[in-house]
């Protein structure tokens, strides 16, 4: 049950879960058993965060000019791009 209450989680809320497990594994007053939990749980919590980051990457898009001046919408992929406003071959 923990891992479908952890799947409802927001994204803020699992990026702070995650602060407080770095906070108590750095805190050095854990048991070795106490910090492998708390490593395991944060390793969950990082890979939940990835997978949020990834899928609302994959929605966002930038908006950008084209040679015309009229805006388009251009995915986000294209950022890396020289000149973002032109159109790829």
């Amino acid at each position: 049950m923990a891992r479908k209450d952890q799947e409802k989680k927001k994204f803020e809320e699992a990026l702070e879960e995650l602060e407080k497990v770095v906070e108590r594994l750095e805190s050095g007053e854990l048991s070795l058993e106490d910090s492998l939990a708390a490593f395991e749980e944060g390793v969950r919590l990082v890979k939940y965060c990835n997978q949020k980051l990834d899928e609302v990457e994959k929605k966002i898009e930038l908006l950008v000019k084209d040679k015309e001046g009229k805006l388009q919408l251009e995915p986000l992929t294209r950022v890396g791009d020289d000149d973002p406003g032109t159109e790829e071959p």
